[in-house]
């Protein structure tokens, strides 16, 4: 996706690999890595609370 300026991916044990990007304008996505043009959008604070409690564990099941 043009626009977007996506992260490595992250890959968790035995999960599936996601990807972080952002837009000039801010906006944050996320997607699983190889399928970034089917992604979600929310502002980058949500998402990057979203990452963090996942690479903690707390939320392992959401992948």
């Amino acid at each position: 996706m043009t626009g977007i300026d996506w992260e490595e991916p992250f890959c968790g044990e035995g999960n599936n690999c996601f990807r972080l990007g952002t837009d000039t304008q801010g906006n944050a996505y996320i997607a699983v890595a190889g399928q970034e043009d089917s992604y979600l959008v929310d502002n980058r604070d949500a998402l990057r609370a979203l990452i963090a409690e996942i690479k903690e564990g707390k939320a392992d099941h959401l992948l």
